[in-house]
């Protein structure tokens, strides 16, 4: 029988230094986790401190953990180094003084070329 539950928890021992900030944040990981009378679910938890049974958030028993493949996703040039200067507008926003000084925009030449009222 399976319920096809997928829940989160939010156990943690683990955590980490954040290096340009220096705040402390937890570093978590999402295990899965296979009860075998409600199926599979997920927990999060710190990076390393997975067990290798879980009880169930549904009927208490204990569930085997899953091994599958990591959740990585690959990201475009361009869209990283977004995030870049995202995150470094975060930390440090850039202060100006003055507004930036406005670009002249020429018309487009078919326009010259329409009939005058």
């Amino acid at each position: 029988m399976s319920c096809g539950v997928r829940q989160s928890g939010a156990h943690s021992t683990h955590s980490g230094l954040a290096a340009s900030t220096g705040i402390r944040r937890l570093l978590m990981a999402t295990y899965e986790y296979l009860c075998g009378r409600c199926g599979p679910f997920d927990v999060k938890l710190a990076i390393g401190t997975a067990p290798q049974a879980y009880g169930c958030p549904v009927c208490a028993r204990a569930a085997r953990r899953v091994y599958s493949s990591p959740g990585l996703t690959l990201t475009s040039q361009p869209v990283a180094a977004l995030h870049v200067l995202e995150e470094q507008a975060r930390e440090a926003p850039a202060v100006v003084s003055a507004l930036p000084p406005r670009k002249r925009v020429r018309p487009h030449p078919a326009l010259s070329r329409l009939p005058r009222p």
